[in-house]
């Protein structure tokens, strides 16, 4: 990365436990599309992971897009992608069965859902600023790859899995962790491992009402971008709005807005 870039991030981020984070505490840094790509080699180092070869890592920051634009590029990441999801599943599946000792199979199959949930996983790479070293094609990066909801999740995944297969479970375990730990805690308290959809059918159907019906209100944003809004009604009566990166992320919200008003889900 050349000084006078490295310069900048480093007067405008901090490093905590190896995580990039703004200087404002507010979340990782915005990814633009003039910002230099990070190197695995970098990437490695700031997240202070084991990587001592490359290949693999550099394999699992790769994206399809770039691999279309580079002839040098041998495989992009989706191979350790599938990988990955199924490392996650097993490894955060151990990790709540022994956190919970006392919770029954269907409560820990529902946490297990909301920690590896496709915008869960976004977050921990936006946590970590998965963003900076994504290996994307122009076309991508101007559409705002960097940011993409669905591209930071499939890439993590990759990361998982490229870090399984150079060093291990033990080596997941200790980088997936920490990033648990901060939000098991306000999924298992605040029950957003509930899915609200089915928890609202519920309510509906148990007291004789029909099936609730989500109805899209806005739609903003360009196509890389957009933001939905919908509305849950019971009936004709309208019971809560949510705001999501998709339909159905926004009509989870808008779900859990109306158990909430109903009193079954606690306020956040």
């Amino acid at each position: 990365m050349p000084a006078s870039i490295k310069e900048l991030l480093m007067r405008k981020l901090f490093t905590l436990d190896g995580l990039r984070i703004g200087s404002s505490g507010k979340g990782p840094r915005t990814m633009t599309e003039d910002v230099k790509t990070e190197s695995a080699e970098q990437f490695s180092k700031r997240l202070k992971l084991p990587f001592t070869n490359f290949f693999l890592l550099t394999r699992a920051l790769t994206h399809r897009s770039y691999l279309n634009e580079n002839k040098d590029a041998i495989e992009d990441n989706e191979r350790l992608e599938f990988l990955g999801d199924a490392v996650l599943d097993f490894m955060v599946a151990e990790w709540l069965y022994h956190l919970f000792p006392e919770k029954p199979e269907g409560d820990l199959t529902r946490l297990r859902a909301a920690l590896v949930h496709t915008e869960q996983l976004a977050n921990f790479a936006r946590k970590i600023n998965l963003g900076l070293a994504l290996r994307l094609g122009k076309g991508e990066i101007q559409a705002g790859g960097r940011e993409r909801t669905t591209l930071l999740c499939d890439t993590f995944e990759a990361l998982i899995g490229a870090l399984y297969l150079y060093a291990g479970i033990p080596a997941v375990e200790a980088f997936m962790e920490p990033l648990l730990f901060e939000v098991v805690d306000s999924i298992f308290h605040n029950h957003i491992d509930d899915d609200t959809k089915s928890r609202l059918q519920e309510w509906a159907q148990g007291r004789g009402f029909a099936s609730p019906k989500y109805i899209l209100v806005a739609e903003e944003g360009p196509d890389h971008n957009k933001t939905f809004e919908m509305e849950v009604r019971i009936g004709n009566k309208p019971y809560g709005r949510g705001i999501g990166s998709n339909k159905q992320s926004a009509e989870k919200s808008a779900a859990r807005e109306a158990l909430v008003s109903l009193g079954v889900l606690e306020h956040h």
